[in-house]
Formats: C-alpha cells, sequence, structure tokens
C-alpha cells in the first residue's frame, strides 16, 4: 500500500485539500486529530505533561489545556521538541495500528510539520499545499480567533514555502477552490498510475 503524506503551513488549506481526496475515497489520516486525541485520552501524556509544564498544563476537567501549552512552546523551540518527543511516537504507533486496518490503493497521513521533523522520507510522496502568506493569515485569524501577531509567531516555527518545495513531490496552490479540486482529482489519477507501475 502506498502511503502519501500531505502537509502544508498554517493556513494553506491542507485540511480542505484531505477533504477533497477524502471524497475521492482515500483513506485519511489526520495527525493533528489524532494527537489531540491521545494527548486527551492518554493518562500516561497527562503525567508526562504535568513533569514537563507543572500541574497548570491539566484544566479543571482534567484534560490538556490546549492554549497553555501554545504559548509556553510558541516561543521556545527546546520546550516545542520536548512535547514533540511525548507526543510523536505515540501517534507514530498509532498511525501503524490504523494502516494495518486499510485495504485501499493508498491512503494519505496529514500533518502539518512533515519537513520540519524531517520525516518526509517515510513516504512515497509528498504533496505540499501552498498558498499566498496574506491568504493564510487571513484564513487562521477567521478560523482560530487569534491575533496576527500570534499567527505569525506560528508560521514562524514552520519552514517557508519556498524550503519546503524543494522537498515535496507535488505541490498544490490552494488559492483558487475551483482550480484546487481540479488539481487534486489529477493528483488522484496520477497517484492511482505509480501504485500500478
Amino acid at each position: 500500500m502506498m502511503i502519501v503524506g500531505l502537509t502544508g503551513g498554517i493556513g494553506s488549506g491542507k485540511t480542505t485539500v484531505a477533504k477533497m481526496f477524502e471524497a475521492l475515497q482515500v483513506p485519511i489520516y489526520v495527525a493533528d486529530e489524532r494527537a489531540k486525541y491521545l494527548m486527551e485520552n492518554s493518562e500516561t501524556i497527562h503525567q508526562e505533561l504535568i513533569q514537563l509544564f507543572g500541574k497548570e498544563v491539566l484544566d479543571k476537567k482534567k484534560l490538556p489545556n490546549r492554549k497553555f501549552i501554545a504559548s509556553k512552546v510558541f516561543h521556545d523551540k527546546k520546550l516545542l521538541d520536548q512535547l514533540n518527543t511525548i507526543i510523536h511516537p505515540r501517534v507514530a504507533k498509532d498511525f501503524n495500528s490504523w494502516l494495518l486496518k486499510q485495504t485501499s490503493t493508498y491512503v494519505i497521513y496529514e500533518a502539518a510539520i512533515i519537513f520540519e521533523k524531517n520525516i518526509q522520507n517515510r513516504f512515497d510522496y509528498v504533496i505540499l499545499v501552498t498558498a499566498p502568506k496574506e491568504q493564510k493569515i487571513k484564513r487562521v485569524l477567521k478560523r482560530d480567533n487569534a491575533t496576527e501577531g500570534e499567527v505569525k509567531a506560528r508560521m514562524n516555527n514552520q519552514l517557508a514555502d519556498i524550503e519546503k518545495i524543494k522537498l515535496a513531490n507535488f505541490v498544490i496552490d490552494n488559492t483558487d477552490l475551483k482550480v484546487t479540486k481540479q488539481h487534486v482529482l489529477s493528483l488522484h489519477h496520477t497517484l492511482l498510475s505509480l501504485v500500478n507501475t
């Protein structure tokens, strides 16, 4: 089974693109959603988060306070790396379990930081979703109820598109949704043909 990575910086619209592939019956593993699920449901992870951030990392419902965590890690690369060391191995294990249940020709692993984590070699191909910076900022402001400063800080933790393009096998410019949809359909056929070669 072919495994395709799907990535893109914050606000690029990679989730929108993933849904377009999903509509074509391609199974999608959304790493960020699974990481959130594992963070909320694993007592072991809770204990490790407390060790890293202190007891205030859990809210009144005893769930990880994502806003608190984000405020800590987005300006502290070392802390972000330590958080990733807690979460990423669990996500990798979860993905492998999910993969065993799939029967399609290829699957997509959607994650924001494939290139930042230097894990692109785990995939047969990697698709990068891009969009102009101003458009990305507008999308995130609308979606996340964040300030422009917060959005730019998050962007600064990710590689620039110009760097990612050099590493990607395929690039989808997600400026115009109609064009994006056509590109996804065309790429779907390309990927199906690559499986059979």
